[in-house]
């Protein structure tokens, strides 16, 4: 069996792949689909709202994870609902907690990494739930932010590149497989980097993006080549790595700034470059092709991670063969 063989495997088995199944049984039963009148299926749901749209979002966090790393637990519900917003061309506006805790000295650590990221990304709490009088560790977080022109995960086009972006200035909050580049980051650096998004957006360089998720870099390329109703094959050697960090570990990493964009070919070079300028690594990693196919190669071989034609994912296809959406 070949080496990418091998990753392809890990990759199709994943359980931050798999997780995201879970969301078409969801929105199904909810009634919703990417043919709603506000389409299910993004980063965040966008309303129109006068000349731009209102941004809504929610994050919910592992049991394991708020016990584990309370602390980053509390950082990461600010921070993901932000890169979420920015994931949309938006810029956020506010968020609020709902937080269940066993006493107010459990509850600290969690609202401290909360106030701590609040401050940090310029972005305020401006209210919530509390229960801090139960027997376990629960925490969600959800965000208002506003956009002028969208991004989103129904606009990536055949013959677009697929390019990502990610910090690599962090490292491995162990044990889990989160890259951590933002907690001891300047603030200025922060901000500035997450306005990129909707800079892109508002100059019309793109208008396809998404966050990279914990289903990891391929799995959220499946995720936006579904809701596109396009096929991406994805370049292995061309992905920004750290060093010293296996390929099959980083396909599978939730960074705390990682972006997929589709660009047209004419445009890809000055959306890098708006990267590139703050020392962000961006590269393109793929191409955008027609067909219902999310593949990897490398030298010369190619093994395909899902076929949306035999197994939807989401099911949030604009293709009005897929009924249930994410």
């Amino acid at each position: 069996m070949s080496e990418l063989r091998d990753i392809a495997d890990v990759l199709r088995n994943s359980s931050g792949l798999k997780a995201k199944a879970d969301i078409a049984s969801v929105a199904d039963a909810l009634g919703l689909s990417a043919q709603s009148e506000t389409p299910v299926g993004d980063d965040t749901a966008a309303i129109k709202d006068g000349d731009g749209y209102t941004l809504f979002a929610i994050e919910g966090f592992i049991n394991e994870f708020v016990r584990v790393d309370p602390w980053f637990a509390g950082w990461c519900g600010v921070m993901v609902n932000i890169s979420d917003i920015a994931a949309m061309g938006g810029r956020p506006t506010a968020v609020v907690n709902a937080i269940w805790a066993d006493g107010e000295a459990n509850a600290a650590p969690v609202l401290a990494g909360m106030r701590a990221a609040s401050e940090a990304f310029g972005v305020p709490i401006v209210g919530g739930h509390t229960n801090i009088k139960t027997d376990r560790h629960q925490f969600a977080v959800a965000i208002l932010g506003r956009a002028k022109h969208l991004l989103t995960s129904f606009d990536a086009k055949p013959g677009e590149k697929l390019i990502m972006a990610v910090d690599l200035r962090g490292r491995y909050r162990e044990p889990f497989s989160n890259w951590e580049a933002a907690t001891d980051a300047p603030p200025d650096r922060l901000r500035g980097d997450i306005d990129i998004l909707p800079r892109l957006a508002e100059t019309g360089l793109a208008r396809a993006a998404k966050d990279i998720s914990q289903a990891g870099i391929v799995g959220t390329a499946a995720m936006l080549a579904e809701c596109s109703g396009v096929g991406m094959t994805i370049d292995l050697s061309a992905i920004p790595c750290p060093a010293d960090v296996p390929l099959t570990r980083w396909l599978q990493t939730f960074p705390s700034f990682g972006y997929l964009i589709a660009a047209q070919p004419g445009k890809a070079d000055a959306v890098l470059a708006a990267f590139h300028a703050r020392d962000i690594a961006a590269a393109v990693i793929g191409d955008i092709h027609a067909g219902s196919t999310v593949s990897i190669r490398d030298a010369g071989e190619r093994e395909v991670i899902w076929d949306f034609a035999e197994t939807p994912l989401l099911g949030c296809s604009t293709v009005p063969r897929l009924e249930a959406c994410a």
